[in-house]
């Protein structure tokens, strides 16, 4: 008998792996220029958002908080400073009009230079493909500059016709009109260079990428996101060190150094009231973490219910709350619980009561009415991740554990809740980091003369004295203060899991 193999079928099951040609001389300069040119790409796009890179602030009466991507979507804010300017004429609205566009098709330049920079880690087609577009952003955003630069000449021009204008208009030199120069043109110079240097793509070859740059494209908006609203805020830190209100600039001549720091425990009353606001948050998180297991059992109810329609009822139901703001649970709690509410008034009706009450301002057990409107409204929310957890539970555990005989709550004791606590000490972990964050929505809504003793907890506490006191140097030290504590905190947590579980969460 004779054996016959089919090698192309051999060949199709197990593909062998392929091994990448090196790379040529000219491809690895080639890649050292990509590598600047995606750093131009990035700065391009990051400085968007930097107000003090702002090249359409070419006069003073702009918002100097404005950053560019704001001029170039926003009118209303651009020229919002500019009315009485605007209606006589001082500034043109042309004028301002061209600022407008010009930022826009700036800003627009930088999302295809940014689309460019993603295609330029792909093969050589792809790489083509980032080439035109990072150069179409560079060429855009000059040009959109040379429009800025033109309605600032517009308001010089303006003003030496007219010199008893200059206070009127007050004409600056845009900050950052050289810089988006120069990037634009290092952005447009490097995509030609890397044009000429890298090979072209051979014939029939699509644009692709590799997987594991797919996936960091993929993260790549989450990184920023966290980076502009959990990293970039940390610049307002420096308010902390300089005697600053709103509106003001920072100069030496303000420099206060560590005065704020110790400035809360100088005074006796403010000591005292620090010391109170404390009390209140570190009790009102201590409940929460006390009761933080209550979504856990939810979850673990919520899934031996059989009836899928009567489950998938009780967790929509649950489920909502989280998504209504407190100012309409507010509301409601205010037509149930006020004088007129539906409680008083049956009350009233029944002749248990002479007048209707109001449940909601006595500042009695403030602490268990916060926790449980906070329950009820999260509870739901927080269960879905134990849901989640829970689907992912192997079923083979619960076959094992119905053949030994149990029940089931033996199987809820002895199998669910065993594979939900590792999730749960995660999620305990990261809200012993939280402890000092209660937020601040649900007790501004709530507080009133009677209980704003014990409501008042730190974040509600900051925005008081930042926004509405207008000391935002103590505020910036507060919330400083509680993010360093947060990180200890966290830092202990996880030592202590690890000498608790074995395992550590960070």
């Amino acid at each position: 008998m004779t054996l016959k193999f089919n090698l192309s079928s051999i060949n199709e099951e197990k593909q062998l792996p392929t091994i990448k040609k090196p790379l040529t001389g000219r491809e690895k300069t080639a890649n050292i220029f990509y590598y600047g040119l995606r750093v131009l790409v990035i700065l391009y796009v990051a400085l968007l958002f930097l107000p003090g890179a702002n090249p359409a602030r070419i006069t003073s009466k702009i918002n100097r908080n404005l950053s560019l991507f704001t001029s170039g979507f926003f009118y209303n804010n651009l020229v919002n400073g500019l009315g009485r300017a605007l209606t006589k004429g001082w500034v043109p609205k042309s004028t301002m009009l061209l600022v407008y566009f010009s930022s826009m098709f700036c800003c627009l330049g930088a999302l295809c230079a940014g689309v460019g920079g993603c295609f330029s880690i792909g093969n050589n087609k792809a790489k083509r493909i980032g080439n035109l577009l990072t150069f179409a952003g560079g060429i855009v955003g000059f040009l959109s500059i040379q429009g800025i630069s033109k309605a600032h000449q517009q308001l010089v021009d303006l003003v030496a016709l007219h010199p008893d204008w200059a206070e009127k208009t007050c004409v600056i030199d845009p900050s950052g009109n050289l810089i988006f120069t120069i990037l634009a043109c290092g952005i447009a110079f490097l995509s030609i260079v890397t044009f000429i240097l890298q090979p072209g793509p051979a014939k029939g070859e699509k644009p692709a990428v590799e997987a594991k740059f797919q996936l960091f494209l993929m993260f790549l908006p989450f990184i920023l996101l966290i980076f502009v609203f959990s990293y970039l805020p940390l610049w307002g830190w420096r308010y902390a060190f300089f005697d600053y209100h709103a509106g003001d600039t920072l100069s030496m001549d303000k420099w206060r150094g560590f005065y704020w720091f110790t400035y809360l425990f100088k005074n006796p009353a403010t000591s005292k009231h620090i010391g109170q606001v404390m009390i209140n948050t570190l009790a009102m998180s201590g409940l929460g973490l006390a009761t933080s297991w209550v979504a856990m059992a939810f979850a673990i109810f919520i899934s031996e219910i059989k009836n899928k329609p009567m489950r998938a009822i009780i967790q929509t139901c649950t489920t909502v709350p989280n998504f209504i703001s407190w100012v309409l649970v507010y509301a409601v709690a205010l037509c149930i619980f006020s004088t007129d509410g539906f409680i008083s008034s049956v009350f009233v009706q029944q002749g248990i009561w002479t007048q209707g009450k109001n449940l909601l301002m006595p500042g009695d057990h403030t602490w268990l009415k916060m926790l449980f409107w906070g329950m009820w409204k999260g509870l739901g929310w927080s269960a879905i991740i134990y849901i989640a957890a829970i689907s992912g539970i192997d079923q083979q555990l619960y076959e094992a554990a119905t053949v030994d005989g149990a029940g089931r709550f033996q199987k809820m004791w002895h199998v669910t809740l065993p594979e939900l606590l590792p999730t749960y000490f995660v999620l305990l972990v990261l809200s012993i980091a939280g402890i000092l964050s209660n937020g601040m929505d649900q007790y501004l809504c709530f507080e009133n003369p009677n209980n704003t003793k014990y409501i008042e907890v730190l974040d509600l506490y900051v925005y008081k004295i930042g926004i509405k006191g207008g000391l935002i140097p103590i505020s910036t030290v507060v919330g400083m203060l509680k993010s360093v504590i947060s990180l200890i905190l966290l830092f202990i947590a996880n030592s202590a899991s690890k000498l608790v579980r074995g395992q550590t969460v960070v």
